[in-house]
């Protein structure tokens, strides 16, 4: 981690993230997703997803250099210490976020997905695998 990936979406394709917290709940850790426009952290962020384990989650996007409104959720879908799997399905109106088999979170677009180029997971997390599943046929 930072785990980075020149990914390209559309509807029908979805990102599956399998790993664990790296530090106990209680230090604080914290896990972030990022779907960018560009092929750079400073560029446009069509999703973005920031965990603070055993806190709140964090949604939002970021246009034009500036963070929209962000969803915060205190519902915390994730176990200290164990490991999770985060399914985010680019639907054609939302991403729909699955953590563990179960509905998570529907974000809607606020950037078309097919403008994302570049993914990052980054902060207090251990992964086991990052798979960007093209639209089955």
């Amino acid at each position: 981690v930072p785990y980075t990936k020149h990914v390209s979406l559309s509807v029908g394709s979805s990102v599956t993230i399998k790993g664990k917290p790296a530090l106990c709940f209680s230090k604080n850790p914290e896990m972030q997703v990022d779907f960018h426009t560009g092929t750079d952290e400073n560029s446009d962020i069509a999703f973005h997803f920031r965990v603070n384990f055993g806190l709140f989650v964090k949604i939002n996007s970021r246009q034009n250099g500036s963070w929209n409104c962000e969803v915060k959720s205190s519902d915390m879908p994730f176990v200290d210490g164990q490991p999770f799997e985060l399914h985010i399905l680019v639907l054609q109106n939302e991403y729909q976020v699955m953590v563990n088999g179960q509905h998570y979170y529907s974000f809607p677009h606020r950037l078309p997905p097919q403008s994302v180029k570049f993914m990052q997971v980054w902060r207090d997390v251990s992964l086991s695998s990052v798979c960007v599943c093209k639209r089955r046929q």
